[in-house]
């Protein structure tokens, strides 16, 4: 929650817990907050400091434990340690863009400031006064960049979360260069989805055009990303790249640039827009047919009316209702995939996940952080029933506080990331990925809120209709088909194998697996 909460305002996300397994529950939000850059400061508590490391209960030295998650890490010795102590943490957080870590003895939280004060240490000597640092890249560098640009015959750009408060300069940037913006995930957000602009996603839950216009450049423009699958990218030394990042270190991380703007991408881009020669011609209308093409795609498999119901529907009836002013918030696993390709981000909304460690049970506190920081939006959370299962316990938390959240739950009894992930890169047959068939609705009623089923594709957006401008918090239990596969947009020879292996290893269900997908991809591999 406090990650999400420094994702969704920019603000420092703030969390507390107690000494041992308190502190230890912390790690893998505070990992999500590291690997995506949210300034977050955690408070822990530490046993009585003349007891530690003398095998008392719960002594757990977290300052030891968290020096790997964080980028200010410090245990407090004193009250009179505490100011300074804390107003370099919050600075460190908000500097970095990560995670400072404080954790304080339990004799030392009742302690005064000004006992056993030094006299280098006069109390308020320090101040957690926000300081602002706007860097802009040397004027040499921007010109640098943009006869790289203006020499460029197609240009692609790749916007990642560094880049959603710059909608408008990378349309603008769009424009001149004649330029498809293709997003990574945490950039979904960066510029809305009907743009004529954008052709949405890349990687593996990523858009064909958006495949397309990557492996047709010749010019790449990075803004605000450190996308980390490299196999999506050109090979290094095969196209020019030019990359803007606020964080010199991550200059040339994924590909090899040939100018590195260090700086904010606002700042940088409405410096270098000048320096921008119009083009006429480019990758931009190429791939605005190919977006059109995979919108009627996608169209057709949200509309699809085979029994189960396909996930793709439930995304797609979302995708139509979901307010312009929503936050949504996707869960990892399968249903990032329908997240990412059916609900589309529009000019307003606020979309999020868990990046770089997609880990599990991350929907439903973002959720909530984001109905906390914005109680007069309503909130979207996309979840798989993995996912929720994980923190079932946060439905009391909904319900309790009457946020207004909508929670959609994609139930399939299985983990179906781990369930294709066996079959599509490994070539075995499944294996251990079941679900128990819980019934959510009945859980979510008894946690205290509504909750609804839909489970027939022709209802289904009849049914969302009639709760989604419904006040305070509603579950939604989608039941669709466990054998629809989240393929990438492009499928590999090497995939299609491993798919095919996995089916003649013995793979349980494969027949249904090939007769669920006659008419997807996955015909073309069996």
């Amino acid at each position: 929650m406090a990650c999400a909460y420094a994702k969704f305002t920019g603000k420092l996300g703030v969390c507390i817990a107690t000494s041992g397994p308190g502190g230890i529950h912390l790690l893998n939000g505070l990992y999500d907050a590291k690997m995506d850059h949210a300034p977050v400061l955690a408070i822990t508590g530490l046993q009585h400091s003349d007891l530690i490391g003398t095998f008392t209960q719960q002594d757990v030295a977290l300052d030891k434990l968290f020096m790997d998650v964080a980028v200010y890490n410090e245990r407090i010795m004193s009250g009179a340690h505490m100011e300074s102590v804390t107003d370099l943490a919050i600075r460190t957080a908000l500097a970095s863009r990560g995670v400072a870590h404080i954790t304080i003895p339990v004799d030392v939280q009742v302690q005064e400031i000004k006992k056993g004060q030094s006299e280098r240490n006069p109390v308020h000597h320090t101040s957690a006064v926000p300081a602002y640092f706007d860097q802009l890249p040397a004027r040499i560098e921007l010109e640098h960049a943009a006869d790289i640009l203006n020499r460029g015959k197609k240009i692609a750009i790749l916007a990642g979360q560094g880049a959603l408060h710059v909608t408008q300069e990378l349309e603008e940037l769009a424009a001149t260069l004649g330029a498809p913006i293709v997003k990574a995930l945490l950039g979904k957000a960066a510029v809305p989805d009907d743009s004529p602009y954008t052709t949405g996603g890349i990687g593996l839950l990523g858009t064909e055009p958006s495949q397309d216009a990557i492996e047709a450049c010749d010019a790449l423009l990075m803004v605000g990303t450190s996308f980390p699958y490299i196999e999506f990218l050109p090979e290094p030394g095969s196209i020019k790249c030019v990359q803007i990042d606020i964080d010199p270190q991550r200059i040339s991380l994924r590909h090899p640039a040939d100018v590195g703007l260090v700086g904010d991408a606002k700042n940088t881009l409405r410096a270098l827009l000048p320096l921008l020669e119009k083009h006429e011609n480019g990758l931009l209308e190429k791939a605005q047919k190919g977006k059109a093409e995979w919108q009627k795609l996608m169209e057709e498999r949200g509309t699809r009316t085979d029994k189960p119901m396909k996930p793709q529907v439930v995304g797609w009836e979302l995708g139509k209702r979901i307010p312009s002013n929503a936050i949504v918030t996707s869960d990892s696993g399968t249903i990032t995939t329908w997240w990412a390709r059916y609900v589309p981000a529009l000019r307003g909304q606020k979309h999020s996940c868990s990046g770089n460690l997609a880990t599990m049970a991350c929907g439903l506190p973002y959720a909530i952080a984001a109905a906390v920081a914005y109680p007069d939006r309503p909130v979207y959370c996309i979840i798989g029933d993995g996912g929720l299962s994980m923190l079932l316990g946060e439905l009391i938390t909904v319900a309790a506080y009457k946020l207004n959240i909508k929670i959609i739950v994609i139930k399939n009894n299985t983990l179906g990331q781990i369930k294709w992930e066996q079959m599509v890169f490994l070539g075995n047959p499944e294996y251990a990925y079941d679900l128990y068939p819980a019934d959510f609705v009945t859980i979510a009623r008894g946690a205290g809120m509504d909750a609804i089923q839909v489970e027939d594709q022709a209802t289904c957006g009849s049914q969302l209709e009639s709760v989604m401008g419904r006040p305070g918090p509603v579950l939604i239990e989608a039941v669709v088909d466990e054998f629809t596969p989240p393929m990438p947009a492009k499928i590999k020879a090497g995939q299609a194998l491993k798919l095919a292996e996995s089916l003649v290893r013995g793979e349980p269900n494969r027949m249904k697996i090939v007769l669920t997908n006659a008419h997807d991809k996955v015909r073309e591999l069996v």
